[in-house]
């Protein structure tokens, strides 16, 4: 089946994504790091603002339960971009080639709606995105079937003619039972420009 579209994750494929990362200057010493990022704050907490709770109302409830740490929880918010280092090696240089020939490009991505304004500015390669679907913009995330279709049909393209890429393997089997042709990208940009290559993309 032709590919007509591209559909990129962002975070571990676009961009570097390290959570503990907002509190090593902070909390230098790594085990004590770890316990605080496990116990107090988490990556699985902050799903919950890719699914759509604001940041706010995040920060104060947590704030309630362990008060003696409201400085570092309240870091969550005011240092979240130190979470995005940088650029994953490699990807960028594909979304600039299938941009020059002329390939529609889109991204889902499982963001905070709060997380996203921040950064969006920051990351100018989304530019060459032709619409992006945010879960905590939508209040639906990776790997609810239902952020795909919504996609679909904001993308304007059929699912079997996209080629879905993500590191998230839960994400890349439901995008898979939808009917999407699918990447799983583990850090390789070699293996995704061939498979780019192969599917006549590039």
């Amino acid at each position: 089946m032709m590919v007509d579209a591209v559909v990129w994750d962002i975070g571990r494929v676009l961009v570097q994504w390290d959570f503990p990362r907002i509190w090593r200057d902070v909390i230098p010493d790594d085990a004590e790091r770890v316990a605080f990022t496990t116990t107090v704050v988490s990556e699985a907490w902050h799903f919950r603002h890719d699914c759509g709770e604001p940041m706010a109302d995040m920060i104060a409830a947590r704030v309630a339960e362990f008060p003696q740490h409201r400085a570092l929880i309240e870091r969550y918010r005011t240092h979240w971009l130190l979470s995005v280092p940088g650029p994953i090696a490699g990807t960028h240089p594909l979304v600039e080639r299938l941009a020059a020939r002329g390939v529609p490009q889109y991204s889902i991505t499982n963001f905070g709606a709060d997380a996203f304004a921040m950064f969006r500015p920051t990351f100018p390669i989304l530019d060459h995105m032709g619409a992006i679907v945010v879960s905590g913009e939508e209040r639906l995330a990776k790997p609810d079937a239902a952020i795909f279709d919504l996609a679909a049909a904001r993308f304007g393209h059929d699912p079997a003619r996209m080629l879905f890429i993500d590191d998230n393997a839960a994400n890349i089997a439901a995008a898979r039972a939808l009917g999407w042709q699918v990447h799983w990208f583990d850090g390789d940009a070699g293996a995704l420009e061939a498979d780019l290559i192969g599917l006549g993309l590039l």
